[in-house]
Formats: C-alpha cells, structure tokens, sequence
C-alpha cells in the first residue's frame, strides 16, 4: 500500500506533496544558476504518483548538478529576486538565494522524516547512527 496521500495532521500536507516541494525547490535553484527569473509563472502541480515525483526530483537533481560543475557558474554571478517578507522582493546574489533554498531543503527534510516515522516507516540514517539503521 502506498503512503504517499498520508499527512500526519489535518492542515498538513500530503507526503507526495512534500515531496514534490524538493522539485520545486530545485527548479527555483537551477532558473537563478541560469539566470532566469525565479518569479512569476507559478509552480507546477505534484504528478498523480509517487514514482512520477520521484522520477522529476532524480532529472532536476541532476540538472543542478550539472549546472553547479557548469564552470561559466563557478563565480555564482547575478542576483535572484524572492520573497523576504509579506510583500517584499529584494534581490539576493545567486550563492546566498542558492544557500537559503539548501537549508528549506533540510527543513524539509526533517519534515519528511517525520512523516516516515509517524506512518510507521523506518527513518534513514540522516546525519549519523540512527536507531533504525545503526552503524555499530
């Protein structure tokens, strides 16, 4: 059975939904490495399964990759225009829009692996030994 549609609370979201939040995340990091802007055009719906997030998230990961060995984005040129605050949209240089969206990442993370948790799942080694996956 699969858990995707599980939410561990009623105002949560769904797990494919989480999910699909790294895939929006990283797109948001690949359009400031190729100097697009970040804003505007909404976000893409989650696809209906949870293979399909997990196949988008695998290409946009990779993307990235290649767009950070990219050797013309060594120096993180250019800036990135986000949010900061109810209606505020400064500029940010590209290395510390690409750092904020890392640590949404992590936050998210840690979300996920609650949810892995609470739906009876065992949590991956994340940082170190873990009492599901011990190391010793």
């Amino acid at each position: 059975m699969s858990r995707a549609d599980f939410r561990p609370h009623e105002r949560s979201s769904d797990a494919k939904q989480l999910a699909w939040t790294f895939v929006v995340v990283e797109r948001l990091m690949a359009k400031a490495l190729e100097h697009e802007q970040v804003l505007g055009g909404g976000f893409h719906s989650a696809p209906a399964s949870w293979e399909a997030v997990v196949d988008a998230f695998n290409a946009t990961h990779d993307e990235i990759g290649a767009l950070l060995s990219d050797p013309r984005n060594g120096p993180l040129d250019g800036t990135a225009t986000f949010f900061s605050g109810p209606k505020q949209t400064p500029d940010f240089p590209t290395a510390k829009f690409l750092w904020f969206l890392l640590m949404d990442q992590v936050h998210h993370r840690g979300q996920l692996s609650v949810y892995v948790r609470t739906a009876g799942g065992k949590v991956p080694s994340i940082y170190g030994p873990w009492a599901d996956e011990p190391w010793f």
